[in-house]
């Protein structure tokens, strides 16, 4: 059974930081794609990063690129994001995402999501 889970959601003050992490499970992880998305209030799911199947290539929204670095543990199952420098729009409730060998966006399993705020 696929697992996804993310945690380390969590208030932080604009300028601060966080770390995400998704944990997984029942399936070849460092066979796939993995991403980070996120939701805000009022809007459409974004496509914040994604790693490919060995760590070695990354790709970044333009909004977080230079503040957020994603990392993924090929022994460990895990995915992680390092936000820095965080502002107010980065307020979302953040999502891990499965893709496959091939596509990070053909997404066939979330987790449930973790929510980030962002203020003093």
């Amino acid at each position: 059974q696929v697992q996804v889970v993310e945690s380390g959601g969590d208030l932080a003050q604009p300028g601060g930081s966080l770390r995400l992490s998704c944990a997984t499970s029942g399936f070849g992880f460092r066979d796939v794609y993995m991403s980070w998305t996120r939701r805000a209030p009022g809007k459409g799911l974004e496509w914040v990063s994604y790693v490919n199947l060995d760590g070695s290539d990354t790709w970044y929204a333009d909004s977080v690129k230079g503040r957020f670095n994603i990392v993924r543990d090929n022994v460990d199952n895990a995915l992680y994001l390092q936000m820095n420098n965080l502002k107010p729009e980065d307020a979302a409730v953040y999502y891990c995402a499965k893709g496959n060998k091939w596509n990070p966006r053909e997404v066939d399993s979330w987790g449930p999501g973790t929510q980030v705020d962002v203020g003093s």
